[in-house]
């Protein structure tokens, strides 16, 4: 490292140090109140911030500036212009306004819109987001902004998450008045999105065209050994997997990026980052960055990063546990239940308005991580089910049911851990035990959301669990507004008791991988909605619409624009799976499969013609298998061709995700069956393409 890490961290950041240093103190004060209270930054004050922006980062070697926003696409945008202003002369100066900073004008029309911007209506507009800081990468210094239409929409993942962050400060801080909390002024929500990712040779990856074009092996027969001997998790790094962890970290740090955990995952060549937690908008740019990042470093050591929710098919899928929480300017964890969580009034009711929430709004929590790639791990055993549930863990349980019979609850005694080794350190046991098997969990001081896919923004979680639980907290302010303090007490006790009464069917303690839970969540009346079409129409229910309404977060046709968009991707993933299958299975298998049927029959003759008296059954037996699986491949490419072909003849979204969903897909995973058994027969020398044992264990 060419720094210590207290120098390195935060070098191409313009974070509040250099701000302190580089800005006049009147444009800091100003600057930090936009920051801290959401007041307009008037223009003089822009201008002055882009001139100590911009001279910061030409003293870091930036030539250009980009407006770095979010589009529908779920990855990142960026639009890069040079400081360069030409004077006369033939001279040119460096130059950067604040206009240029506030505001810039990408083309809306060329990115997903969902129908609010007609492809001549090209005019769209990216604004500075103040409370991210900008950062210099390859030479740009990049501004995090928001993304609009020109007519105002919203056409991006920030701008709605803004608007969540708002509406939750706002029901929260009125809540907390109610209670007596006048001294809190703001409340903030903060994540850390934790991420798992693949890494395998760079070579072998550009020779698999599932994985190039689609991020996930389409065909593929099971390696001799996978994870069952639960070697790789939290095991030894393999020496090139530690030097692209070194510079994965150096790199993430320079641009202010908490990168603190680094470990194999349990699938080999699997693995996973997790950030230190942040304020939520600066947490899902450090995310969007992080997964760029990735990538980038990848390349650089002959490797590359899968990000895909579920690259390889019969070992572990990669998610991106969400671990989100409430906090106040004062410092308050709203959810931290403290020594007496029993006493402790404020934790009680924001821990109810939670539970109250995602019971009220499971469909929309499982919406908000529904994409083609996370269908195929939800429900597998590295991942929770469809199924949204909360895990509170026994004590927090205990707290819950006592606050619903209205009995007394007793704080459990710390335990000291008995290992039976007297030289190791005295510990203490931990109150409750993780669920990793919960999509939403309970984990001490925060809910770790576990249901999120690993190529996911995690902007779209953080909006449905701010909104949601906005819209909870005013309803409990409404009902508490007015009370005298002297009754205060008893009125939130009698509240929270008829609330979890009535929402408690969201708790669930016990092994989420069952089938024993898949049926008694359905006595319970919770959604099990296993596929984003099934999940979809939920998220323009009247309920729903209302919800996002009331609070500002989308207009009706924000929602209905994001609907479609969300059917239209998952429709052209799909669409791109299905063809991309059939060129592999048209181009590189099954002439390999042919070649080698052709080399075993004439073998068998051979061996016939050279010694009459010695058997050639089991050379005919894999013949006639060989041959057999080849005419059943052959015709179900020809099937999947032509359901391909129907689908994209379907106009309505919904009904053509259904589609692809239940027919398309359904006839890739029948083809997948032969496919695989073919190729478990085939040599590896007849493949075009490297199997799952090199790409899984050449690292």
């Amino acid at each position: 490292m060419s720094k210590n890490i207290p120098e390195l961290y935060g070098s191409l950041v313009f974070n509040d140090k250099i701000m302190r240093n580089k800005l006049p103190k009147d444009v800091y004060k100003a600057l930090q109140k936009t920051i801290q209270t959401g007041t307009h930054l008037e223009l003089d004050v822009a201008n002055a911030v882009a001139v100590a922006m911009k001279e910061w980062a030409v003293e870091n070697g930036a030539t250009h500036f980009t407006h770095w926003f979010q589009p529908m696409t779920g990855i990142t945008a960026e639009k890069h212009d040079s400081f360069i202003t030409p004077t006369g002369g033939g001279e040119i100066i460096m130059d950067f306004s604040g206009k240029e900073l506030v505001k810039g004008e990408p083309d809306a029309s060329s990115f997903p819109s969902g129908g609010l911007r007609a492809t001549f209506e090209a005019r769209g507009y990216t604004a500075w987001d103040p409370t991210s800081y900008a950062f210099i990468k390859d030479g740009t210094l990049y501004i995090p902004t928001a993304f609009c239409s020109y007519t105002g929409e919203a056409l991006d993942k920030k701008t709605p998450l803004l608007r969540s962050m708002e509406a939750l400060n706002k029901e929260a801080t009125r809540l907390l008045h109610i209670l007596g909390h006048n001294e809190v002024q703001s409340v903030n929500t903060t994540v850390g999105p934790e991420q798992e990712y693949f890494l395998i040779d760079k070579a072998l990856y550009r020779a698999r065209k599932d994985l190039v074009f689609c991020g996930r092996t389409l065909i593929g027969a099971a390696p001799p050994k996978g994870q069952e001997m639960e070697d790789h998790y939290f095991g030894v790094l393999r020496p090139r997997v530690s030097a692209y962890m070194h510079e994965l970290d150096e790199e993430l740090w320079k641009l202010g990026v908490p990168a603190k955990t680094k470990h194999n995952e349990v699938a080999p060549a699997q693995h996973e980052l997790a950030p230190v937690y942040d304020t939520t908008n600066v947490a899902v740019d450090h995310n969007q960055l992080t997964m760029e990042m990735m990538k980038k470093v990848a390349d650089k050591h002959d490797l590359a990063c899968l990000i895909h929710e579920k690259p390889f098919e019969g070992i572990n899928g990669s998610g991106k546990h969400n671990n989100w929480s409430i906090s106040t300017d004062t410092g308050l964890n709203l959810l931290d239940p403290g020594k007496n969580p029993g006493d402790n009034l404020v934790f009680l009711v924001f821990l109810t308005a939670v539970i109250k929430a995602v019971d009220e709004y499971a469909d929309l929590m499982r919406i908000s991580v529904a994409s083609a790639g996370n269908d195929h791990r939800l429900g597998a055993n590295e991942a929770p089910p469809a199924i949204v549930s909360i895990f509170l863990g026994d004590e927090i349980n205990q707290v819950v049911e006592s606050l619903e019979k209205d009995s007394e609850f007793h704080n459990h005694a710390q335990v000291q851990m008995e290992t039976g080794a007297h030289v190791l350190p005295h510990f203490m046991k931990d109150n409750t035990d993780r669920n990793r098997t919960s999509p939403f969990a309970f984990t001490g001081n925060k809910f770790e959301f576990r249901m999120p896919g690993s190529s996911l923004s995690v902007a779209g979680p953080n909006i449905v669990l701010n909104t949601t639980v906005a819209e909870e907290v005013r309803q409990f302010a409404d009902a508490l507004e007015g009370t005298p303090e002297a009754e205060m007490e008893q009125a939130v006790r009698k509240l929270l008791k008829e609330t979890i009464s009535e929402h408690k069917r969201i708790i669930f303690n016990g092994n989420g991988y069952t089938d024993e839970w898949v049926k008694e969540a359905t006595r319970r009346g919770l959604y099990n909605l296993k596929a984003l079409p099934d999940a979809m129409p939920y998220f323009i229910t009247p309920k729903n619409v209302e919800l996002f309404t009331r609070h500002h977060i989308f207009t009706e046709g924000e929602i209905h624009a994001r609907y479609d968009i969300l059917l239209e991707n998952y429709s052209k993933a799909i669409h791109v799976e299905s063809k991309t299958m059939v060129e592999m299975l048209q181009k590189d298998l099954m002439p390999a499969l042919l070649a080698f049927t052709g080399d075993t029959a004439k073998a068998a003759t051979q061996k016939k013609a050279f010694a009459p008296s010695i058997s050639t059954a089991s050379e005919e037996k894999l013949v006639a298998e060989l041959s057999s699986l080849y005419d059943i491949i052959a015709d179900d490419v020809e099937q999947l061709i032509s359901d391909t072909a129907q689908a994209e003849r379907i106009s309505d979204p919904l009904e053509a995700a259904a589609y692809y969903c239940h027919t398309v897909l359904e006839q890739m995973n029948t083809l997948r069956v032969s496919a695989d058994r073919a190729e478990s027969l085939i040599p590896d020398a007849y493949l075009p393409y490297p199997t799952y044992d090199e790409l899984l264990f050449s690292v």
